[in-house]
């Protein structure tokens, strides 16, 4: 009963701190400043937007809370991996 609780407890938790990493590179590239810098704000707010809009659709055909943060788990990570390539 408790088991999908708890998991999306967890899961919501690491997507926490997995934002919090992005949140810090990102911040990092964007002091920099330059071209790097500019893509990474326009590629943020691009994916910002999309996210969303793909987390609303997802509810609205009666997805789960606990697969919208897998969904945000996923791109979240998968900055991260971009990111720390730099």
């Amino acid at each position: 009963m408790f088991g999908s609780w708890w998991k999306l407890g967890m899961d919501a938790t690491l997507l926490a701190m997995e934002s919090q990493q992005v949140i810090g590179m990102r911040l990092a590239m964007l002091s920099a400043g330059g071209t790097a810098a500019q893509a990474e704000a326009q590629r943020m707010v691009t994916e910002k937007i999309m996210a969303a809009n793909e987390a609303a659709l997802l509810i609205a055909t009666g997805g789960s809370t606990a697969r919208v943060v897998a969904g945000y788990r996923r791109k979240v990570r998968a900055n991260v991996r971009r990111l720390s390539k730099r």
